[in-house]
């Protein structure tokens, strides 16, 4: 049986960014990565990448500069409430999109120079055992991290649920010519119909924009709804590639367990239930539980800890966002709110695609909002 300090499920943005973790912290822990797929490989995703991702990027050794090259960074965002209320503003700090293609074969390479290996593998069985967690009976593991995505093989062997209907969403996403005017814009677009849900238009600096509309499948989503939905909020657009995913949002986020096995990323629900961004919530656990590694049989509480320090506030605030945002009439007076204000406005940007909070401002903001009719 072939013995390893650290084996990562999954080389994903959370997978990649645990090796990186565990080796920095660590650099004599022999780390496998193991993934069902060769890569390059595409994944289904938004691929827009936050300011705050690229931070935590960096501060496990790799330069954002050579993450993005080649994808120029995207300077502004549009934001549509259910009523209508559009404001578009500078972000604080732009942010890019890259094909999952090109950022997660970067992220892997990262990986492998600094000393994890990659093996292609698919993952079926997982034991764990008061010494280690053993992987097809062929690897055992020290610490075994789960970073394999919504549908995780490592969150099912550890008895944890999936999350309930109105805690997961289901998007579709496609590749289109980037629309009139929307060369250096995100685009958010929210409805009243099938609510909450919305559509976007993530430029990738080649011509083309990343595409897609998304819904709650508690509200019992199909393809063809989520294809009427893509069509009637960015009309025009002929979108190729379409595939769809599930999005396991952090409004049903398990505990953490103890012991040696750690859910980071997607198989923790660590989606955002505001907008759907993931890669940052990805590398941030990923970085957080691949440090916890070297704590053995306690790293799953010490990953714990370490995240509810780190994110523990934020997704108390974007999860009672989440259950206001419930009342569009609320979503409305934000945006009136954050088109008078650049202050309310990043506040917003900060909380849906990073790890903002409800500030008092962006409060009452939205409550004077509430008093006034719409423009």
């Amino acid at each position: 049986m072939e013995h390893w300090d650290v084996v990562v499920v999954g080389a994903g943005p959370a997978g990649a960014a645990a090796a990186l973790a565990a080796r920095r912290a660590r650099p004599e822990a022999r780390v496998l990565v193991l993934d069902r797929a060769g890569f390059p490989r595409d994944k289904v995703c938004g691929d827009g990448i936050a300011p705050e991702a690229l931070d935590v990027l960096g501060g496990l050794g790799l330069d954002p500069a050579a993450v993005t090259a080649g994808y120029p960074a995207v300077p502004r965002l549009r934001l549509r409430s259910p009523d209508g209320t559009t404001v578009e503003r500078a972000t604080r700090r732009p942010s890019h999109v890259i094909p999952r293609a090109v950022l997660d074969a970067r992220l892997v390479a990262a990986a492998r120079e600094a000393g994890a290996e990659l093996r292609r593998h698919l993952v079926r069985r997982i034991t764990v055992g008061p010494d280690g967690v053993e992987v097809d009976g062929a690897v055992t593991a020290g610490v075994l991290i789960g970073a394999d995505g919504a549908e995780s093989v490592v969150r099912r062997a550890v008895g944890v649920p999936r999350n309930r209907p109105d805690q997961l969403a289901v998007a579709l996403r496609g590749y289109a010519p980037v629309p009139a005017g929307q060369r250096d814009v995100q685009v958010i677009l929210t409805t009243e119909q099938r609510w909450p849900a919305y559509a976007w238009s993530f430029p990738i600096g080649d011509g083309r924009a990343n595409v897609g509309y998304g819904e709650l499948t508690s509200g019992g989503a199909t393809r063809a709804g989520l294809l009427e939905g893509l069509d009637r909020l960015l009309p025009g657009v002929r979108a190729e590639e379409l595939k769809a995913h599930r999005l396991p949002l952090s409004t049903g986020r398990p505990r953490q367990p103890d012991g040696r096995v750690l859910l980071a990323g997607d198989a923790a629900s660590l989606i955002n239930p505001l907008t759907g961004e993931g890669i940052f919530y990805a590398v941030l656990s990923g970085a957080l539980a691949g440090a916890a590694a070297g704590a053995g049989a306690g790293a799953g509480a010490a990953y714990r800890r370490a995240l509810a320090r780190r994110l523990g506030r934020h997704l108390r605030h974007s999860s009672a966002a989440s259950r206001l945002s419930r009342w569009p009439v609320l979503m409305d007076a934000a945006l009136r709110a954050a088109a008078v204000s650049q202050r309310v406005f990043d506040d917003v940007v900060h909380l849906g695609l990073a790890d903002g909070r409800l500030t008092v401002p962006t409060l009452v903001g939205a409550a004077g909002s509430l008093r006034r009719p719409a423009p």
